[in-house]
């Protein structure tokens, strides 16, 4: 009994010593300008007011994002039509209230600041609307999640991506996935998600996003890397991916973020 006491004792030490703090100095890159450029046109709305958010990077630890004042922002369509992003009260976040969304329109955003410009192409793309919502209480890997179905008809004569998100009313994170319809091209199919943390009064927003194909393989990769379930596809992974933004000024400077141009449907759904 003796020696058990003191193997006991001894361990104890051990995993005692082991709880001295170790400070290790990170290094810090230099700050990378953060464009988050999703251009979302809800069905059956006007689309007219957009916003672009502009932040920097910063230290892993630091609570604060640093905010980007002062840019010009601005987005042009195919006709040369200009759309000016007017900087809301020095808060990063730059507002236009006269966007003219067209599907399969093709766009040009363009960024200034601090001597650099920054480009990107892309163009705005449908969505097919959600036609109902249905719950399932046998879903998941053990059969006892709730599931809930969102379904839609894919345009046969065309091929589409879809960027698929579910927010919580009980939850802080949301689900992102993107999909292809290459395997049910013109069918009835349904984006889904399975949780067995809901329960019934649970309200669930669900939207779905009409990408281009180029969105889409960023998307996926994104996911990917950050998981299904984020706070957004723009908070920080854990590796760096490039956007389709380019600094033309310096190209080897480039920024995080991504210009996206969606027509989106959305629907809420109450669990029972």
């Amino acid at each position: 009994m003796k020696k058990l006491v003191f193997l006991i004792a001894f361990f104890a030490s051990i995993l005692t010593s082991c709880e001295d703090v170790v400070d290790v100095d990170l290094d810090t890159a230099p700050p990378k300008l953060v464009i988050e450029a999703s251009i979302n046109w809800e069905k059956g709305s006007a689309g007219r007011q957009q916003v672009v958010k502009l932040t920097t990077t910063t230290g892993y630890f630091d609570d604060l994002i640093p905010i980007v004042s002062g840019a010009e922002v601005y987005i042009r369509n195919s006709r040369n039509q200009r759309f000016n992003f007017i900087e809301l009260n020095n808060s990063g976040r730059y507002i236009c209230n006269n966007f003219r969304p067209v599907l399969n329109e093709q766009y040009t955003l363009t960024v200034i600041n601090e001597g650099n410009t920054y480009t990107a192409t892309e163009t705005l793309k449908s969505v097919a609307p959600i036609t109902r919502i249905e719950q399932k209480n046998d879903g998941g890997f053990t059969g006892k999640d709730i599931e809930v179905r969102s379904y839609f008809t894919d345009p046969g004569d065309e091929e589409n991506y879809y960027l698929f998100k579910y927010v919580y009313s009980s939850k802080i994170t949301s689900t992102f996935y993107v999909s292809e319809d290459k395997f049910y091209q013109g069918n009835e199919i349904y984006s889904n998600v399975d949780d067995d943390d809901l329960k019934a009064g649970d309200e669930i927003e669900v939207t779905h996003f009409g990408i281009s194909k180029q969105y889409y393989n960023y998307m996926n990769i994104l996911v990917s890397i950050a998981g299904s379930n984020t706070g957004g596809p723009f908070q920080s992974p854990p590796a760096t991916v490039r956007g389709n933004i380019i600094n033309t000024t310096n190209q080897s400077n480039y920024p995080l973020g991504y210009f996206s141009l969606s027509e989106t449907n959305s629907k809420k759904y109450t669990i029972k």
